[in-house]
């Protein structure tokens, strides 16, 4: 099936009557959407089944994520407390979206390990590839541990953090507090966070997939080498 798209298609608010209009101006003046796109850039797909229309804003207003769940109030308001870095916060979203996928109510360690293998680009997310542990093997083994949710369960947009993964964000804010170094919270951190958690089901899966205490120590020497994006 052949795919044609015209991207970057700027609507005009001025037509000569005289001009012959296109099928799909006529619909848009049809359906009352003309002059909702007037000044807007129209992207356009067409294939053999369908035909699809989409617009380009000029501007975007998007609502991020400048810290992480806490269990100690104290720290929200406290400017003493190290920032998160762009990755682990990209790396907890990814693991609401993992914990979303799998129906789980909840956003675990298991979640969170995830999170941080979607992410891909940390220096965590590299170091676990490196020593064999990948997204896929992760999931495989989240669902060997916890099993599959009801097939007709729907996880909340923003699943609730576990006990132990809300531990494991704060052991990481405590690590870096402790350290004394200046920059920011890590994905680092936060998988040492997660390893430290020994019953957790992150840990367990990280058990078993060959992670050890060896690995989380050669970890913990560059913890804070990592040179991460900031928002």
């Amino acid at each position: 099936m052949s795919t044609h798209s015209l991207s970057l298609l700027p609507i005009s608010c001025h037509r000569n009557p005289n001009d012959p209009a296109s099928p799909l101006l006529l619909s848009l003046h049809k359906n009352g959407l003309f002059s909702s796109l007037i000044g807007q850039k129209l992207s356009i797909q067409s294939s053999h089944s369908r035909l699809v229309v989409s617009t380009r804003y000029r501007s975007t207003v998007a609502t991020v994520l400048l810290s992480l769940p806490t269990a100690k109030p104290e720290r929200t308001s406290s400017e003493k407390v190290p920032k998160w870095s762009a990755r682990a916060i990209k790396s907890f979203s990814m693991a609401e979206l993992e914990a979303r996928k799998l129906k789980y109510p909840n956003t675990g360690t298991e979640a969170l390990l995830m999170g941080i293998l979607v992410e891909g680009t940390s220096l965590a997310a590299k170091f676990l590839r490196a020593n064999g542990i990948t997204l896929f093997k992760v999931r495989e083994e989240t669902v060997n541990l916890l099993g599959k949710s009801d097939l007709y369960f729907f996880s909340p947009e923003h699943p609730p953090l576990t006990e132990p993964a809300q531990r494991a964000l704060d052991w990481a804010v405590d690590e870096k507090i402790k350290s004394g170094e200046e920059g920011e919270i890590t994905t680092s951190h936060l998988l040492l966070g997660i390893w430290a958690e020994e019953e957790s089901a992150g840990h367990k899966i990280l058990a078993t997939l060959g992670f050890n205490d060896d690995q989380a120590k050669e970890l913990a020497k560059s913890i804070n080498k990592e040179t991460d994006l900031s928002f």
